[in-house]
């Protein structure tokens, strides 16, 4: 049995047939202009997550690069909303995480995000230099280890490649210049909406014990009629 599941593609596009468990919460878009469909697309709550941080991401590093804000104002605001984010992040994912057995998952994400802003916050007060310039980095390898600890938990080489695509983000920094806090807010954040936009590999379906027999049938029924469509 290899450890990543081999019938599944790395990336695709996003199936309707899902499991009982990505349904709640879904969010659903359609714009129509007369009988033209302009958008139609979906969201899971994960997905929602992926949105949400990627837009924080963009907001935060696109504004400390172009923007001429204090750099303490910056730090309470970003704190702030950093907190607000995973404040979110937990309640958006707390019951796909329990029927996934990927607590720990989240709790990883949580404590990245909560130690680097704390990290950040306490370079920023205490003036402390080495740190301040290598804020960047600090981003990358905190998103990098995530995004390998997501891949490990739900065995996705998607999320491990996004792993390693932020490692390297980290040695190319050097070579964009002046723009590093532009260049790390463009790359997190177009990762997280491009995983809000596609299906991820995934390991195969586990018992999912806190589901009734009658969803976890549903649910068996849903991945037959995606392994279809592969």
């Amino acid at each position: 049995m290899t450890f990543f599941n081999p019938t599944e593609p790395i990336l695709r596009s996003k199936q309707e047939e899902l499991d009982y468990q990505d349904r709640q919460g879904l969010l659903r878009l359609r714009l129509q202009i007369g009988g033209k469909t302009l958008i139609s697309a979906f969201y899971t709550r994960i997905d929602q997550v992926f949105i949400l941080w990627g837009l924080i991401s963009a907001v935060i590093f696109i504004t400390a690069q172009f923007l001429p804000i204090s750099w303490v104002i910056q730090a309470g605001v970003w704190t702030v909303l950093t907190v607000i984010g995973t404040f979110t992040m937990v309640l958006l994912t707390h019951f796909w995480v329990k029927v996934e057995r990927l607590q720990w998952v989240l709790y990883c994400w949580v404590s990245l995000m909560l130690g680097g802003v704390v990290l950040t916050d306490l370079s920023i007060f205490l003036s402390w230099g080495e740190i301040l310039m290598r804020l960047c980095p600090l981003w990358l390898g905190l998103s990098a280890f995530g995004y390998f600890c997501t891949g490990v938990g739900m065995r996705s080489r998607a999320f491990i490649l996004a792993g390693i695509v932020h490692l390297l983000g980290i040695a190319v920094l050097p070579y964009v210049g002046s723009l590093q806090f532009f260049s790390t807010g463009i790359m997190m954040a177009l990762s997280l909406l491009m995983f809000a936009e596609v299906q991820w590999d995934m390991r195969p379906p586990i018992k999912y014990n806190l589901l009734t027999l009658e969803q976890q049938k549903f649910n068996k029924e849903q991945y037959q009629l995606r392994q279809l469509s592969l």
